[in-house]
């Protein structure tokens, strides 16, 4: 399972150590020595191996840092890129940073959060989320925990690109415009489709039981 913390807040510090050895039977014993195996990359600098304090990286994680300003082994702020979790979710396994200069613009993918009520859905219409979450360019600074999609204008058959989304400023979309958001369509019931699908048989023409015996009667 992977996921990534939410928000951003530039405060966020976190130290860490360098590992001298890889390897999933190292991960395992820094794992039960109470760390948690980290690599930083990027901004064409070699990779470096880390780790750091389960419990600090957890309240890093529980505050919704984004970027965090590594401290120790290396003094540089970074870019949390992906976070592995355990089976359940409750611990983290494994994190990847990324290089930042807190003047440069990155691409990050931000979670969408519907605000309102849609008109269609008032009308019994459905609404769809069909993007749970955009790319967009930004600095590491203003990176925003979500982006507020209102649907307060979405009637039946109406749907929200992404370029219909408004942005926080200076940010830009990098996933295409183009693409569909958020829809609302008809809501068809079980009841309905039952009622459109009898409509839809045809009528079977043919003689009545009693009409079919008098016939056989009149044979004989």
């Amino acid at each position: 399972m992977s996921g990534l913390p939410k928000g951003a807040d530039m405060s966020d510090s976190l130290e860490v150590v360098a590992r001298a050895t890889t390897g999933t039977r190292e991960s395992r014993r820094l794992r039960r020595q109470g760390f948690v195996p980290a690599i930083l990359y990027g901004h064409g600098e070699k990779c470096v191996d880390l780790a750091a304090k389960r419990e600090a990286l957890e309240a890093v994680i529980r505050h919704g840092g984004r970027i965090v300003e590594l401290k120790g082994a290396v003094n540089t702020s970074a870019l949390v890129r992906d976070l592995q979790w355990d089976t359940y979710g409750v611990h983290p396994l494994h994190i990847d940073f990324v290089r930042v200069d807190k003047s440069e613009r990155i691409k990050v993918r931000v979670p969408l959060d519907l605000r309102g009520e849609a008109p269609g859905h008032r009308a019994g219409g459905t609404v769809n989320m069909v993007l749970h979450e955009i790319e967009i360019e930004c600095t590491p600074d203003t990176i925003p925990e979500k982006i507020h999609v209102h649907v307060g204008k979405l009637d039946v058959g109406g749907m929200i690109k992404v370029h219909d989304i408004e942005l926080p400023a200076g940010a830009k979309a990098v996933t295409d415009g183009e693409e569909t958001a958020v829809s609302c369509t008809v809501t068809v019931h079980k009841t309905d489709e039952a009622a459109l699908s009898g409509a839809a048989e045809p009528e079977i023409i043919g003689r009545k039981a009693g009409e079919e015996g008098e016939a056989a009667a009149g044979e004989g």
